[in-house]
């Protein structure tokens, strides 16, 4: 099955597990329900739980334990940019080419909506039966995600984004602001993936982090360089926001061509990683190609 199968195979698997496992609309409170499921079903990459399939799949995990981590990562995911496009963030009107979920109900409905898919991801991974193999990782598991959604990992990256807006930094902060952001919860997807398999060893872990920490930039490069070559029809959302809030990013320190060659770098890291894992990581690899070389 080659990459495009697998992606249509598991962005449907996690569309299904949202619909089936998100509260029902009819529930009551019927607003903030329609929110929730509004801004979770409303499309994308899901690029996070594909990582944790295809990392748990690579390490020989039982698919079916695959689920719980996959969902709960995209509920994290879901959360974050519900909340991110709010007025006192990014202050975003589209998101995949909808209005956002706060233009779409009212501010306070959305940081509900957020606050709920947050707290969520954490119930789906706890209540979760796993199979004796991924079992004993059930604990670690969830501290792992706490810990890339928390202060140390998304949440503090995206308040170094906030601080640092209408700023100069250099680049190594601007790659720390990027690995909190968005690597954090790149790295927890590939992990718990690696997780449901059994325990990790420690070169086994360093090699998935390695690779994680590659693509994980590697993401926010190309999101980037899109930002500036794409179009919003195609992005989903306005096409050259970064620029019009003054964002820090790596065109803006290192020129198109240099954020170029950044990308192209990442992903020679990210294959260096895989070629020290003794599995077939060719889905994996592939994976990595396809964020360097995305159209959005």
């Amino acid at each position: 099955m080659n990459l495009e199968n697998h992606l249509q195979q598991w962005q449907s698997q996690v569309a299904e597990l949202l619909k089936k496992r998100l509260p029902a609309e009819s529930s009551s409170p019927h607003t903030l329900h329609q929110a929730m499921r509004y801004g979770a079903l409303n499309g994308g990459k899901r690029i996070r739980p594909v990582l944790v399939f295809a990392t748990g799949e690579a390490f020989g995990a039982n698919k079916d334990d695959l689920t719980h981590p996959a969902l709960a990562v995209e509920l994290i995911h879901c959360y974050s940019l519900v909340h991110d496009d709010l007025p006192a963030m990014d202050d975003d009107d589209l998101r995949r080419g909808k209005p956002t979920c706060h233009i779409q109900f009212n501010e306070a409905t959305a940081i509900l909506a957020g606050d709920a898919l947050h707290t969520q991801a954490f119930e789906e991974l706890s209540k979760a039966k796993l199979g004796e193999r991924a079992a004993p990782q059930q604990l670690e598991m969830i501290q792992l995600l706490a810990q890339a959604s928390g202060s140390l990992g998304m949440g503090g990256g995206q308040a170094i984004d906030l601080e640092s807006t209408q700023k100069s930094i250099d680049l190594d902060m601007l790659e720390n602001m990027h690995r909190m952001k968005t690597g954090a919860l790149i790295k927890v997807s590939v992990l718990l993936g690696a997780l449901c398999a059994g325990p990790l060893q420690k070169d086994e872990r360093q090699a998935l982090e390695d690779y994680a920490d590659a693509i994980g930039l590697a993401f926010q490069v190309k999101d980037d360089i899109l930002d500036i070559e794409s179009d919003t029809e195609t992005l989903g959302k306005p096409q050259g926001s970064d620029v019009a809030n003054q964002k820090n990013t790596y065109p803006a320190l290192l020129g198109i061509d240099g954020s170029r060659q950044k990308l192209d770098d990442l992903l020679q890291l990210a294959l260096q990683a895989l070629a020290k894992l003794p599995y077939n990581t060719q889905i994996l690899a592939d994976l990595a190609k396809f964020i360097v070389h995305r159209n959005a």
